[in-house]
């Protein structure tokens, strides 16, 4: 095995979840973001004499470059209905679910700068002039769409605003 490929794999090995992490954060779907995910680490491979210094860098801007493209494509595509009669089943976590869900919809809705800074920024915790540096945009960039996107979030999630200003309510 070349060493480019043991680099490469242990790559992989030690990144891939929390990859797929940022990728389902992004879009939303567990499927979807496998297979975004798969395909920047494709292109990583076929790149990795290039890349190999910052793969973290280079793997989060090429999911948010692929997730932007694919929901640029769905906007001028007609969607499929689901047919009738299809049977849902649900997990004794339907709460948590449901909580997920929740803030993956309320994600859903932010624009893909939005989504991608919130991502980048909060969840990965990301500093912001790397944040600017991925997404190829100033800090003040970075921290309007954060600060729009923390607001339409904090809109759409009353018991997260109200956990984030430390009400006990929640």
């Amino acid at each position: 095995m070349k060493n480019i490929d043991r680099d490469f794999e242990a790559f992989v090995q030690s990144r891939a979840h929390a990859l797929l992490r940022v990728a389902y954060l992004l879009v939303g779907d567990e499927q979807l973001a496998q297979d975004h995910l798969q395909d920047v680490l494709m292109r990583m491979y076929q790149r990795w004499p290039r890349v190999q210094q910052e793969p973290d860098r280079y793997a989060r801007a090429a999911l948010i470059n692929r997730t932007t493209d694919h929901w640029r494509r769905r906007s001028r595509r007609r969607e499929a209905s689901m047919p009738d009669g299809l049977t849902v089943v649900a997990a004794d976590d339907t709460a948590a679910m449901i909580g997920r869900r929740t803030v993956l919809d309320a994600l859903s809705v932010l624009t893909a700068r939005q989504r991608a800074v919130i991502v980048l920024r909060y969840l990965e915790d990301l500093p912001v002039a790397e944040v600017a540096a991925m997404l190829r945009c100033s800090e003040g960039a970075v921290q309007s769409h954060a600060g729009r996107g923390l607001a339409k979030l904090r809109e759409l999630l009353p018991s997260l605003s109200a956990a984030l200003n430390g009400d006990s309510h929640v």
